[in-house]
């Protein structure tokens, strides 16, 4: 099963960009679909982007179209998040988490096991 560490996160104006990274450890990760959740509190934890294994599939959540970027790097293990035009509402704690069906990764409540998340604040 893999393991997940998030980074990148931090404090940002609105309009600001940051970059997120994801590193998975096990051996299942270049077959997995990977996503980037988010959650604030007292809400259930939302799929933001996903990525197919070898990268040539992309969803994203249609409040973060045009605006993030999702990418991996199989040989590294990671996956990354480009956000530019951040707004407050992308305020949240972000995870990340795969699975070999990327049906599965829209099963947020059953997908797997999950690491600490970045912090991502947008202020002014």
């Amino acid at each position: 099963q893999m393991q997940f560490v998030e980074s990148g996160g931090g404090s940002v104006q609105p309009g600001g960009s940051l970059r997120l990274s994801c590193t998975a450890s096990g051996t299942m990760f270049s077959i997995s679909a990977i996503g980037w959740y988010r959650q604030v509190p007292g809400k259930q934890r939302e799929l933001v982007a996903a990525i197919s294994n070898y990268g040539a599939v992309t969803h994203y959540a249609d409040s973060v179209k045009g605006r993030f970027t999702i990418s991996r790097d199989n040989a590294k293990n990671e996956v990354y998040m480009e956000m530019n035009n951040l707004q407050s509402e992308d305020t949240a704690v972000y995870y990340c988490n795969g699975h070999r069906m990327w049906a599965s990764l829209f099963q947020v409540e059953t997908i797997g096991a999950w690491g600490q998340g970045t912090q991502v604040t947008v202020s002014s």
